[in-house]
């Protein structure tokens, strides 16, 4: 963790409040690692966030249900709950709560598994700080402005992401945590093209995912889910050649 020093202590002093962005919340740390949560806790802080630490996975749920943080940063290697379990669980309620992965596994399988269950980002031990607290950032951003639109109606659809509800003909729908996600974007962005690699680095936010048949495959569950006819689709549409598009 000697990395992280350098970049905390080169170009700050005590931060102006006055100059300084507000911040977007609190972080929620779940790690086990005495030295790495105090890493962790430096970071953030001397960003302006407030930061709570949390030992194990149990303790995280329980955190995250007693007052939900604006991002969380989770170790799989967790006592008592593990890392995937409190990304499904926590992603089961809060879709859109951005969850950054931090791990030393660094198999390709686990990776994917944590961004199939929903985690936005995937950063791997030793890890720079400032790329940590960038990817943060983004993911923070990404939620506000998903957020911009809490309500849509269309064919019979309705969807309210604040409540992160989506019926069909007054039916609740089921959707896994990346199907909601995967529809809150396009319907953030409707009548608007997005490529497949647009679609991994704002939902699943990884750039270095496997494969882009995986958003193929979200969109044909969402078809399949959402549309009248999922054969041939009217709001979830393909633009061959350069991805998909959202119309209402």
């Amino acid at each position: 963790m000697g990395q992280l020093a350098m970049p905390l202590g080169t170009t700050r002093t005590a931060p102006d409040p006055s100059n300084q962005p507000r911040p977007a919340g609190r972080i929620l740390v779940v790690e086990d690692d005495p030295a790495v949560q105090k890493a962790l806790k430096r970071l953030f802080e001397t960003e302006g966030f407030a930061v709570e630490v949390c030992s194990d996975g149990k303790s995280a749920l329980d955190s995250f249900q007693s007052a939900p943080p604006a991002a969380i940063v989770l170790d799989l290697r967790l006592p008592k709950v593990s890392g995937n379990e409190v990304c499904k669980a926590i992603k089961a309620q809060a879709p859109t709560l951005p969850i950054l992965v931090l791990s030393a596994a660094g198999d390709v399988s686990d990776k994917v598994l944590l961004l199939e269950l929903g985690a936005d980002d995937y950063v791997t031990k030793p890890f720079s700080p400032r790329e940590l607290l960038a990817r943060v950032r983004a993911a923070l951003r990404h939620t506000a402005r998903t957020a911009s639109v809490d309500v849509v109606n269309f064919d019979g659809i309705s969807a309210d992401f604040k409540k992160i509800e989506v019926k069909r003909d007054g039916q609740p729908v089921i959707l896994t945590a990346q199907e909601f996600k995967t529809f809150q974007f396009l319907v953030q962005n409707s009548d608007r093209v997005i490529t497949r690699d647009e679609l991994l680095n704002e939902v699943w936010g990884y750039q270095n995912y496997p494969s882009t048949r995986t958003v193929d495959n979200h969109i044909l569950k969402l078809r399949q889910k959402l549309e009248r006819d999922p054969s041939s689709p009217v709001h979830f549409r393909t633009v061959h050649g350069m991805g998909y598009k959202f119309v209402r």
